[in-house]
């Protein structure tokens, strides 16, 4: 009887001890703080590429809306009156307007084929062959402008592929770190396991947090970039069109 009032005072006691150890609440900042230095370094790498994305984010929504509302904006000025003929001076007039559309990849291509018409109107005759040289000018600046339209692109499409995997990391190292500290104590009360699977669960959300955003931003902004190759696209087709008919006849 007296064995069994000890035994159950020691277990007392020891339920005391890691009562007061344990912190009062899982408090998400303190597990950042208190996570060990591989789960730290996990979440601060998984916050500085949301950051970054986020800051893509940002650039792209501003650069994609200056684009498309000046291509409309050239467009409009480009066509003009579809009645009105085509000739040098209309291109001419439009030409020097072309800085008032700075980020229009649409005014950009224009730009590049009306240099190399200027080009070959002043070196030769017009032949119906030189249409080839502002083909090559016209595909060389979709190149350029798609090119710009899509840097930084591929930092989104990392990061949604990339940080949930690395928030498993920590995850797992967490959890793994759970099993030593059970191990070393002997111990497998709540109190013990708890702190290092809430932290690394906290990995695992930042990851997401990183990741979510920079998907469904990438999708967004790869569909407005495919928006704006169908209207350079065919804006590029029509003007090698107008060039050949109006222009380089042979």
């Amino acid at each position: 009887m007296e064995n069994s009032i000890l035994v159950n005072f020691v277990m007392l006691q020891v339920a005391a001890e890691q009562a007061e150890s344990a912190p009062a609440t899982l408090d998400p900042w303190t597990l950042v703080i208190e996570a060990s230095p591989v789960v730290q370094l996990v979440m601060l790498m998984l916050v500085l590429m949301s950051i970054g994305c986020w800051f893509i984010i940002g650039a792209k929504i501003v650069r994609l809306s200056q684009a498309t509302r000046s291509s409309t904006k050239f467009l409009d000025l480009f066509w003009g009156e579809s009645g009105a003929a085509w000739n040098a001076e209309r291109l001419e007039g439009v030409y020097a307007q072309i800085k008032s559309f700075e980020g229009s990849p649409v005014a950009s291509v224009f730009r590049a084929g009306y240099v190399e018409l200027a080009r070959i109107a002043g070196d030769s005759a017009p032949a119906g062959g030189d249409t080839e040289n502002i083909d090559r000018a016209l595909r060389r600046a979709r190149s350029n402008e798609f090119n710009r339209l899509e840097n930084y692109l591929p930092f989104l499409a990392t990061t949604g592929a990339t940080a949930p995997f690395i928030g498993l990391f920590g995850t797992v190292w967490g959890i793994m770190g759970s099993f030593i500290a059970i191990g070393n104590a002997q111990d497998a009360s709540l109190a013990t396991v708890a702190p290092g699977i809430a932290e690394a669960l906290i990995a695992t959300a930042i990851g997401l947090v990183a990741a979510i955003p920079a998907v469904m931003a990438y999708n967004y902004f790869l569909r407005k970039i495919s928006v704006l190759e169908s209207e350079v696209n065919a804006f590029s087709s029509d003007y090698l069109n107008i060039v050949r008919r109006h222009f380089l006849a042979a």
